[in-house]
């Protein structure tokens, strides 16, 4: 199959940057694929359109806590442009040795993990550096503190969160707006057809400040990527453990019929799971794994795909938002 090249571009939220969708994420590479797998599929990304690549400081951890980050780093240290053709989004919490400040968001761990993760990245700037938890210890005063300092310094040019709640949004964004800082810009959490709680508070808080929305697992660890086929075949890979198996039999019957569904339209149920999610309000990219090139391609021409109003009612019906839909507190109440 022949990737598409008419990759779509958005502001990441009420900034002017331009980043692609999908977004590349890079939790597989080097672990569930060799290292020049994985810096054959960056090359097929980027030359295919897609500028925006995620990472963080603990990936790779099943070899060594920063090893997927130095992958990127032999990466970008073979030259032609990559760097400067690539928006990159790292991540700082989790803990990166054994000591009691070698994680978390103190403003002596940000500094010091931004300083580690440029060395291992082998370059000078993080284009979205964000924070991969909430730290209920960290007052936001301290956090941005820090992450001041390192705009101020160059080496950081927008901040971005993961896995925060919509409330922890509000409390960020108006800590910023008194200090006169940007603040806030992104917000990665997860979000996929099995799992919408996001659209009760944290996807409306997020369009409220101008915080773009990156979906991670789109497609629910592989359970959308046509799960039930995959484990009859005996092809299921990532799909046979995780989130995915955790899942499975609770939402096996709207599976079948979801892969049915599939078949009928002439699809994959990866692109129409990540067209789904391509698809939401206040989406800006999916946050994309694949292992193969086979598998971003598919993502790739997912971007194009349009799904029909029968087809959203449909997948409405099979895999229900929380409530009776849409933001709180209608999704609940009157």
């Amino acid at each position: 199959m022949t990737a598409r090249t008419d990759v779509v571009y958005k502001s990441l939220g009420r900034t002017a940057l331009q980043v692609s969708t999908p977004c590349l994420g890079t939790l597989n590479l080097g672990v569930r694929t060799t290292e020049d797998e994985g810096h054959a599929l960056m090359d097929h990304a980027l030359d295919n359109g897609v500028n925006f690549v995620d990472t963080a400081d603990t990936y790779g951890w099943q070899v060594h806590r920063g090893y997927t980050e130095e992958l990127i780093g032999r990466w970008f240290a073979q030259g032609g442009g990559r760097r400067e053709r690539v928006v990159l989004g790292t991540k700082v919490f989790g803990a990166m040795g054994d000591g009691p400040n070698d994680g978390g968001l103190s403003a002596r761990h940000i500094v010091a993990a931004c300083e580690d993760s440029l060395r291992r990245l082998r370059t000078d700037w993080i284009d979205l550096y964000q924070m991969h938890h909430v730290d209920r210890r960290a007052p936001w005063e301290e956090i941005w503190q820090a992450m001041e300092l390192l705009v101020a310094q160059g080496k950081v040019r927008y901040v971005g969160t993961s896995n925060f709640a919509g409330w922890h949004l509000a409390a960020a964004q108006e800590s910023a707006n008194r200090r006169h800082f940007l603040g806030v810009v992104s917000e990665q959490c997860v979000y996929n057809l099995v799992t919408r709680h996001v659209e009760l508070e944290l996807i409306p808080a997020a369009r409220a400040y101008g915080i773009a929305v990156l979906a991670w697992s789109p497609l629910h660890g592989g359970l959308l990527g046509g799960a039930l086929r995959k484990l009859a075949d005996g092809t299921a890979v990532k799909t046979a453990q995780g989130r995915a198996m955790e899942a499975l039999d609770g939402h096996r019957s709207a599976l079948a019929a979801y892969e049915k569904l599939c078949a009928e339209l002439g699809e994959s149920p990866a692109r129409v799971g990540l067209a789904w999610v391509m698809s939401r309000p206040g989406v800006t990219a999916p946050v994309i794994g694949p292992r193969t090139v086979e598998q971003l391609d598919d993502a790739l021409w997912a971007a194009c795909l349009k799904l029909p109003e029968e087809v959203l009612t449909r997948l409405d019906e099979l895999f229900p938002p929380v409530g009776k839909g849409g933001p709180a507190p209608e999704a609940w109440c009157w």
